[in-house]
């Protein structure tokens, strides 16, 4: 058997001597190398498997197009050529996996295009804004290795020994069985359940109940990347069902708090039209960092859920326009839809007391008139599926039940 391939994703008229070691790193240890430029500007550099014009092409522009744009603009053009090649050569078998090497842009582009690579294939960025708050946007839903490069990209002692080290990572990923797990035809069926604090004992029994069905079970921590990541692996097909306990994402998304999974949330399994229960969990709060609550927000409840996160009751209005926006979402999907309400309580929280920002006592998180404000907007605006209300409370064992129950029915149903 050939030794396994890894593409190079780099711009080669800035770093062409950085790529060509990490290419005999690479080639050392038995893989590969491809080289694939992802300059902006044409130039004259050489040494680049897939040049520059072949991505451009790839994108059905030229790179004298690219010359003539903003370096936005370009970014865009050689972001979508390259994820075009690389899924291609990915899907022949000519690449295994693939490492990146860049700065700000550079980075921004690699991980775009890495991120179009299925979940488990090899994914190493060598980069100078590894360590900043900005890579929760560069690996967003996909399972991308950074590696901070310490220095600029040059070479000398420090950065040689870096690139070496993303080099033996990405080898020894590329050399492995476990991405063969992706698609095992022995595994069971793959359940997708989204987890938070607020929801955790329904969680933990919706698992416990599929798993005895004979399912098997990933959790998405619903605070932003796991929201995207549930969206992607739905889409991508690895997911068979979807038990959605945990929407609030939503609520970040209406009041632009910090867990927001972005518009795309609560979408892809229905575009796949696989079964779906979704739940309003933890619907009640919407998320901000401590001492960072928007002026406008700053006379309403909160809970301290720890040092770092401040939680934000969520009021009749914002209930009315999630039950609004979750419907609009629901109402394209193409597959079997339930929502269950928990009439008793969409949190945890229900059981304390709410707060204002300087610690006064500030009356119940429990609020069932508020919360019915979300049930009344869905049940109006909700165009398919079925809305099934039970006077329990989100964490009651029998919820937990009845929304596994209905999930096994729906996938007994449909085969």
């Amino acid at each position: 058997m050939s030794n396994p391939g890894a593409a190079i994703l780099v711009t080669m008229d800035s770093k062409g001597a950085e790529a060509r070691f990490l290419a005999n790193a690479l080639e050392e240890r038995g893989v590969r190398p491809l080289l694939v430029d992802l300059s902006c500007r044409p130039h004259e550099a050489g040494g680049a498997d897939v040049t520059g014009a072949q991505v451009a092409a790839a994108a059905g522009r030229s790179w004298d197009d690219l010359a003539r744009m903003e370096r936005n603009a370009a970014s865009e053009i050689m972001m979508e050529g390259g994820r075009r090649i690389i899924a291609e050569k990915f899907q022949e078998g000519e690449i295994h996996g693939a490492v990146g090497l860049g700065g700000a842009n550079g980075t921004s582009m690699a991980c775009a295009i890495m991120r179009a690579l299925p979940p488990l294939a090899p994914k190493v960025m060598v980069s100078v804004v590894a360590a900043t708050a900005a890579v929760q946007w560069y690996v967003a839903e996909s399972d991308i290795i950074m590696f901070p490069s310490i220095g600029d990209i040059s070479l000398n002692r420090i950065t040689r020994g870096v690139l070496k080290n993303a080099a033996l990572a990405l080898a020894g990923m590329v050399k492995r069985e476990g991405a063969a797990e992706m698609s095992d035809s022995t595994a069971p069926p793959l359940i997708g359940v989204s987890s938070f604090g607020g929801t955790a004992a329904c969680v933990e029994r919706v698992e416990k109940r599929l798993t005895e069905a004979g399912y098997e079970v990933i959790f998405f921590h619903a605070s932003g990347p796991g929201g995207r990541a549930l969206e992607s692996l739905a889409g991508l097909g690895e997911l068979a069902g979807v038990v959605d306990v945990t929407t609030h994402e939503l609520t970040d998304l209406l009041v632009d708090g910090v867990y927001s999974a972005g518009a795309g949330r609560l979408e892809a399994a229905g575009a796949a039209g696989i079964p779906q229960v979704v739940v309003p969990g933890a619907l009640d709060h919407a998320n901000f960092w401590t001492g960072q609550v928007p002026g406008k927000y700053r006379e309403r409840a909160f809970f301290q859920y720890n040092a770092q996160n401040l939680l934000m009751r969520t009021n009749r209005e914002e209930f009315e326009a999630l039950g609004v926006l979750m419907a609009e979402k629901l109402n394209r999907a193409r597959g079997p839809l339930s929502v269950l309400i928990p009439a008793r309580g969409y949190s945890e929280h229900t059981k304390r007391k709410a707060h204002d920002l300087e610690g006064r006592e500030a009356g119940d998180w429990r609020q069932p008139e508020v919360d019915a404000a979300f049930a009344a907007s869905l049940a109006e605006n909700l165009k398919t599926g079925e809305i099934i209300t039970l006077d329990l409370h989100i964490n009651d064992t029998a919820f937990a039940d009845a929304c596994a129950d209905k999930m096994i029915e729906m996938l007994a149903r449909g085969g």
